[in-house]
């Protein structure tokens, strides 16, 4: 009896890393397509999920990140990097919540 069962449960392990297997090519194909695939023109749901979602995430990401900068402006001043702290740190939030276009996610 206990040789029975070992051998379903290895035929029925066999089976589902086969089945499982055989799934992985087809998702990575999917990925890749989409991933491929030109960009189109924004939808409305696109618009509405960037300005009710994104923006004001960004916003609080950008206060954030202008706070840290602030905080860690003497160690930048010491280092000599002013410019690419306020650059990572403040210009790139504030151009991706203030001037890229709606929908453009």
């Amino acid at each position: 009896m206990r040789i029975i069962s070992k051998k379903l449960t290895s035929c029925l392990m066999a089976g589902i890393l086969a089945v499982a297997s055989l799934s992985v090519p087809m998702t990575a194909s999917a990925a890749y397509y989409d991933y491929m695939a030109e960009s189109s023109e924004p939808t409305g749901g696109k618009m509405m999920a960037d300005a009710f979602l994104v923006r004001p995430f960004m916003l609080v990401s950008t206060v954030i990140t202008t706070a840290t900068f602030i905080i860690t402006l003497p160690f930048s001043a010491l280092g000599g990097n002013v410019g690419e702290s306020a650059s990572s740190l403040v210009g790139e939030p504030a151009a991706y919540t203030f001037t890229r276009p709606l929908g453009d996610i």
